[in-house]
């Protein structure tokens, strides 16, 4: 069987899994599949009105985001105030390692997708924007860049949830 069935049979099983156990995606991309990036066991989305702190995050053509290492406190709201200052597109996506890992597969089939979910922010070069998201237990969250060629150059961080 070729790699790519075997990816989307996986996907199509993880997106039925998702929704059976009541994780169904709050949105979706312009290019369209709409999962939600493992939300279940990231958190999900934030108010605005209960944001502790904000935090700032540049992504660099150098394929890094700073800062790559976050702390937060279980219970928190974070607004990660966003920054494009290369001059390619960039992305910042929550998710599971695993999960971040699949879906650059599948942007890899379609690098014209765009993220318009609550856990992602895509920009443009020199463009700006935040992202709200409440951290309800203790682990760790991955985040990266899924444009081609950027996860697999190192852009990526973890947030820690203590």
């Amino acid at each position: 069987m070729n790699k790519r069935l075997i990816l989307v049979q996986a996907a199509a099983a993880a997106s039925a899994l998702m929704v059976a156990l009541g994780a169904s995606a709050s949105g979706t991309h312009a290019g369209g599949h709409g999962d939600s990036h493992g939300a279940a066991t990231i958190g999900k989305p934030g108010v605005a009105a209960n944001v502790s702190r904000t935090i700032d995050v540049d992504m660099t053509d150098a394929m890094r985001f700073t800062p790559d290492r976050i702390e937060v406190k279980a219970g928190e709201t974070i607004r990660f105030n966003v920054i494009n200052s290369g001059r390619i597109r960039h992305e910042m996506v929550l998710g599971t390692e695993q999960d971040l890992g699949d879906h650059y597969q599948m942007m890899l089939d379609d690098p014209g997708m765009r993220h318009d979910e609550p856990n992602s922010i895509s920009l443009a070069a020199g463009q700006a924007g935040d992202m709200v998201w409440h951290f309800d237990k203790a682990g760790q969250v991955r985040f990266a860049c899924l444009e081609p060629g950027h996860y697999p150059a190192g852009m990526k961080g973890v947030v820690l949830i203590k």
